[in-house]
């Protein structure tokens, strides 16, 4: 197993009995530059029977808080500061892939951009997601590239 599949193992594992599991979240890369993860819509609509902008915002934060949590490095975490969501169109059916990418990693604080497309690729939401880095209460919890990634 490579340092990789660590991190993704450790997501996933964190992910247990959290939102992430319950919005159907499913981590499918995961590196200090860029992770990448997908959610069915189906469980996730609002009552017109469209992806909800919500779920779409838990996504967007989710996949930035992984990126930062790697970036942070050992002890410590990522607290997220601000999100905003730009929704494009609407979605029924299928799944929906959110990319964060890093747009700044720095000691303390890290933005990341985030973008969600449909099934066929067209992009439904653009976010940015801005955290900051703190000691991981008791500072016992690795966290970084090559270890563990609790959130």
């Amino acid at each position: 197993m490579n340092d990789t599949d660590d991190v993704l193992t450790a997501l996933r594992a964190a992910s247990v009995g959290t939102l992430v599991e319950r919005l159907g979240i499913e981590v499918l890369e995961a590196r200090p530059e860029r992770v990448v993860a997908r959610m069915p819509v189906a469980g996730n609509t609002q009552p017109h029977g469209l992806l909800h902008g919500g779920a779409s915002a838990a996504l967007a934060e989710t996949v930035g808080s992984f990126a930062a949590t790697i970036h942070a490095g050992p002890g410590r975490a990522a607290v997220g500061t601000e999100i905003s969501a730009t929704h494009h169109r609407g979605v029924s059916a299928g799944s929906v892939t959110a990319t964060a990418t890093a747009l700044f990693e720095g000691r303390r604080t890290a933005t990341y951009e985030i973008v969600i497309v449909d099934d066929e690729g067209r992009r439904t939401c653009t976010a940015r997601l801005s955290c900051m880095l703190v000691e991981r209460p008791g500072g016992d919890a690795a966290t970084n590239r090559n270890a563990s990634v609790t959130n």
